[in-house]
């Protein structure tokens, strides 16, 4: 399971490298869950990170306009994105999430052969209005990207992964994921003690900013090397007792 951190500058970019993270997520919070920084960050943040890591950016908790949605992710990957993750808050129904994802794909794909499409869902899907997650696998399947994630959209006091989907939902989706050769990637104010269970569902992937930030704030505060560490080393310690 590889640990994703999302930083907003070069300075935050160092700690999450200094505490081991797999992947360096470019984002913007002020813009939303998955907020979409400037193409200038992208780029200074890809020089700094070391070759055997991966960096990825999110752009943006899109509308149903998929011109805007690729025109955005082809901005991401000229910026050196590993990986570009496409909120689908707009959408409303498995069709438009399928268009907008297949665009973004094409648009991804005439750039570069080896940059990877992740199509991020919402776990309160059913307060802010958007496509279930539970249809991403399929989604993604059909628009042929790369992997698919459940975020949550409104962060508050309530915004914790567990509290929209229980652990039977995760396993689906993961499980559905992999069916269908796709990365399966979970985030939503994760904590520590979160990652054995994230590490039983199959999870790919795991995105957290608030958990290792100072004052657990993912707008004013900022990235800790050593709260990264704690991650990266819990997750040493699944992989270990779990083989």
């Amino acid at each position: 399971m590889k640990l994703l951190v999302s930083v907003i500058n070069g300075t935050e970019a160092l700690e999450a490298i200094k505490g081991r993270a797999n992947i360096v997520d470019v984002k913007n919070p002020r813009e939303g869950s998955l907020g979409a920084n400037f193409p200038r960050v992208i780029r200074q943040i890809k020089e700094i990170v070391p070759d055997h890591m991966e960096v990825s950016a999110t752009i943006g908790d899109l509308p149903n306009l998929p011109g805007t949605a690729s025109l955005a992710a082809l901005g991401a990957t000229a910026c050196g994105a590993n990986y570009v993750k496409a909120g689908l808050l707009g959408v409303k129904t498995s069709a438009e999430a399928t268009h907008l994802i297949e665009e973004v794909r094409r648009a991804v794909r005439d750039y570069s052969d080896t940059s990877k499409v992740i199509a991020a869902g919402y776990a309160d899907f059913k307060t802010v209005g958007c496509v279930d997650p539970s249809k991403l696998p399929q989604i993604a399947c059909k628009a042929k990207a790369d992997g698919v994630m459940i975020d949550v959209k409104v962060k508050d006091s309530k915004s914790k992964l567990f509290n929209f989907l229980d652990g039977e939902m995760l396993k689906k989706f993961v499980e559905e994921a992999h069916d269908c050769n796709l990365l399966a990637a979970l985030a939503g104010s994760l904590d520590r003690q979160d990652l054995p269970r994230l590490y039983d569902l199959g999870a790919d992937v795991i995105g957290v900013r608030k958990a290792v930030c100072d004052k657990r704030d993912r707008l004013k505060g900022l990235v800790q090397r050593k709260a990264v560490l704690e991650f990266a080393e819990e997750i040493n310690s699944c992989e270990r007792t779990r083989r």
